[in-house]
């Protein structure tokens, strides 16, 4: 049977073009005052005008489900987290509120290779349960979708039983996720000196494999000084296009690398971080496909500075919010708090906020053709917020507001 969606206060239906959405699309979220959604087969069927859409001939019998004058949007797309591991990095955190930098944590063996630890010594079935157990919290503040990063195995193993966990978790549902591989994320301790030779691993045995096995739509690497080079990047970008699978990057994140236009040149599908990204970098993003994707979490959470979101958004990039929830430099799965991080600390409008955590963050996990806005035939997930305003999206921070969330026509979640 169908379902009618009806009597919000603000439907933000993020109509428009096909492509990533910049220049005058950059704030356009297609706000009706009396719209409705007509949802079918996990599809949307109409939306528009309430009248309009009352008018097709599925909405005669369909059910009813009332916002009740709350605002309702298109589900978030988180398009970058690290959400398998086995325990937070709470010695980390310790450490780093009294001086520790990222490189000491590092070299006493705290940061990724402490995750990597854990993770190596964690069976597939707990690790499932653990993501399970998270993605209810994503779906409770209004996000469907997430993009999700393996690199807490660092070899062929560990890597596939990641992936495993990730196409597990996501074929159970009900939050969708997208996988990539993120086997450049560190070098590990068994091959402490030996990068070249983990790269070769990486290139010639984690991306075909993850292939041929179909665990991973993408591909990431962490270019960034100790850690991968651009020459390495490259090579993971070569294996990754051999393999058919797509390219994303951990990009100009603490110094500047000179990945962010190595990125663009290979077609990557978003460039994330960004905080060390200068003026130069930009032009490389302007009016091209390569996504920017900023993770303000991780700066407020490591007290770091913001990356540059309003000289990118006018210099004409397309900028995506996520929220890189991770067990070391992002504890946050919240989407909302991103938004409001976003729009008082970068200087994002509201309504660019919101086109980066959802259209833009579909386009960021390679989905923009049909998830992200509230059009016929997309993917019917949708959020009704404790809101009647939309910019109260990003005004009230400090805990979920979803009212219900609803994924492939199906809600999912309801407030208490």
């Amino acid at each position: 049977m169908a379902t009618l969606v009806e009597h919000a206060s603000q439907l933000l239906t993020l109509a428009g073009p096909e492509t990533p959405r910049t220049g005058r699309y950059k704030d356009a979220l297609g706000i009706l005052l009396d719209g409705a959604v007509l949802i079918d087969g996990g599809k949307i069927l109409a939306a528009g005008p309430r009248e309009r859409v009352l008018a097709h001939p599925a909405a005669k019998n369909a059910e009813r489900l009332s916002a009740g004058h709350r605002v309702v949007t298109p589900g978030f797309v988180d398009a970058h987290t690290h959400p398998v591991f086995a325990a937070p990095r709470l010695d980390d955190f310790e450490a780093r509120l009294k001086g520790e930098d990222y490189a000491g944590l590092a070299a006493r063996g705290g940061g990724i290779l402490w995750t990597v630890r854990g993770v190596r010594g964690t069976s597939e079935a707990d690790l499932t349960a653990g993501l399970r157990r998270r993605a209810f919290d994503f779906l409770a503040c209004g996000t469907t979708t997430i993009e999700a990063k393996s690199g807490y195995g660092l070899d062929l193993d560990n890597e596939l039983k990641l992936l495993r966990v990730l196409r597990s978790a996501g074929e159970r549902g009900p939050l969708e996720i997208v996988p990539t591989l993120l086997g450049a994320h560190a070098v590990p301790p068994e091959l402490k000196g030996r990068k070249d030779e983990y790269v070769a691993r990486v290139c010639g045995e984690m991306i075909p494999r993850a292939a041929a096995e179909k665990l991973a739509r993408f591909v990431d690497v962490f270019c960034e000084d100790g850690y991968f080079s651009v020459a390495d990047l490259e090579k993971v970008a070569d294996a990754a296009a051999q393999a058919g699978l797509g390219l994303k990057v951990h990009s100009e994140q603490l110094s500047r690398q000179g990945s962010l236009a190595v990125a663009a040149r290979r077609g990557a599908v978003s460039a994330d971080h960004l905080d060390c990204a200068d003026a130069a970098d930009f032009a490389a993003l302007a009016g091209g496909a390569t996504i920017a994707c900023l993770v303000p979490g991780s700066n407020y959470f490591l007290a770091k500075p913001y990356p540059p979101a309003r000289a990118l958004l006018d210099a004409g990039a397309p900028v995506a919010l996520a929220t890189d929830y991770n067990p070391g430099t992002c504890p946050c799965w919240d989407m909302r708090l991103i938004l409001s991080i976003a729009c008082t600390q970068m200087r994002m409008s509201p309504a660019e906020a919101l086109v980066g955590a959802t259209i833009n963050g579909a386009h960021a996990a390679g989905l923009g053709l049909t998830h992200g806005s509230l059009e016929p035939g997309k993917t019917a997930d949708l959020v009704c917020h404790e809101a009647e305003d939309y910019r109260e999206l990003a005004y009230w921070f400090g805990g979920a507001r979803a009212h219900w969330t609803m994924k492939r026509g199906e809600v999912v979640y309801r407030a208490l």
